[in-house]
């Protein structure tokens, strides 16, 4: 797991990447099929925690279903009664963290909900074994058009209505207008944070974040300022 990010008792991580208008749902997500005993949720969480170690040590490529085995104590036959292959093991293992961590904060004040939201993005990515798994998941998906599908209908289309949450926020306070768009508010945004982190590999440091959100603000004409 990431050095600085923990998972939570298994009661408490949420199982679904479930879409969020204004406000985000984090209900709990069906269970994988397991055998007919029902899946081993504690067994799942330390494969899961396998997988994305593994990964953030030994690369994408020399990841393996044995691997993942042995290092979460588990037989290999148990990983592929609930996971087809390591891809979809990871990809578990990524959906989870981001449910768990990319949730915005809601301090009333645009200008501070934007800077901390980016701040997260930019270290999930940057700094945790899950922004591992998502930069190699990124890279797979370019060769494997199933795995790109799901990688974009179970996270990215997510993880799009999760970034709009601040900006709907605000218009419901008044703090933007009712007719701003969104979505190109987001991809202004949340856009070259991913960039950097996916093709130029560039620092997504707290100097540039926030002046994506003072450029932004100042589009807008918004009177907030940002130190």
């Amino acid at each position: 797991m990431p050095k600085h990010i923990k998972r939570k008792p298994t009661e408490e991580r949420p199982k679904t990447l479930a879409k969020a208008p204004a406000k985000v749902d984090t209900s709990p997500r069906a269970k994988h099929p397991g055998n007919r005993y029902g899946r081993n949720e504690e067994a799942r969480q330390a494969v899961l925690e396998a997988a994305d170690n593994l990964l953030a040590e030994v690369g994408f490529a020399a990841v393996t279903i044995e691997g993942i085995a042995a290092r979460a104590g588990v037989g290999k036959q148990t990983i592929y009664r609930w996971w087809p292959s390591k891809t979809d093991v990871l990809m578990d293992a990524f959906l989870d963290d981001a449910v768990q961590h990319l949730i915005p904060q809601d301090s009333g004040d645009l200008a501070h909900d934007l800077r901390t939201h980016l701040r997260n993005l930019a270290e999930f990515l940057t700094h945790s074994d899950a922004g591992a798994v998502f930069r190699a998941l990124a890279g797979h998906a370019q060769h494997d058009a199933k795995m790109a599908d799901r990688f974009r209908k179970e996270y990215l289309r997510h993880q799009r209505q999760v970034d709009r949450v601040p900006f709907q926020r605000a218009i419901e306070r008044g703090e933007l207008p009712g007719d701003m768009d969104i979505e190109l508010a987001v991809d202004q945004l949340v856009g070259p944070i991913y960039y950097r982190v996916l093709v130029t590999g560039k620092d997504v440091s707290s100097k540039f974040r926030n002046s994506l959100v003072t450029a932004f603000l100042n589009r807008k004409n918004m009177k907030t300022v940002i130190p």
